[in-house]
């Protein structure tokens, strides 16, 4: 399978079996799934989400939003958990085209990508545990390969 790297933007081919060994880029070494969020913007969004196979779950945010800044930290505790799925975070004020293109109309929103499609949508703080059912449901619900 194809990881992008979040560091370089390298793609990296890694075994399926490998995923959930915390894999390195081949070009500069860093972290291929890191077990926190990475940081998407209007630059580096159509160079990782669409050339990546893993599940990839968006978190549309802002800095002035209370419930944002409420669920930061349960989407962190997620990402920890699950090293199968590229956590991610998009600053909608910052990144105004992605927030049109993902069609906001509240925040927080999460986004689960398959690629290019969007997989499943939810708006509004979840906790760390919500945050693992849904995630677990949509996650069973879709083929991956």
């Amino acid at each position: 399978m194809i990881i992008v790297c979040p560091s370089c933007h390298a793609k990296n081919r890694v075994p399926e079996e490998k995923v959930a060994q915390q894999p390195t880029c081949g070009q500069c070494h860093n972290s291929l799934i890191p077990l926190q969020p990475i940081e998407l913007n209007e630059q580096n969004f159509s160079q990782i989400v669409p050339n990546s196979d893993l599940p990839i779950l968006v978190d549309l945010w802002a800095e002035w939003c209370g419930p944002c800044k409420s669920m930061a930290p349960h989407f962190t505790a997620a990402a920890k958990q699950n090293p199968k799925v590229i956590f991610a975070k998009i600053d909608t004020e910052a990144n105004p085209r992605l927030n049109q293109a993902f069609n906001i109309r509240s925040i927080p929103t999460l986004v689960l990508m398959k690629k290019t499609e969007e997989v499943a949508r939810v708006s509004g703080a979840m906790s760390s545990q919500q945050l693992q059912q849904w995630l677990d449901q949509q996650l069973a619900n879709t083929s991956w390969s």
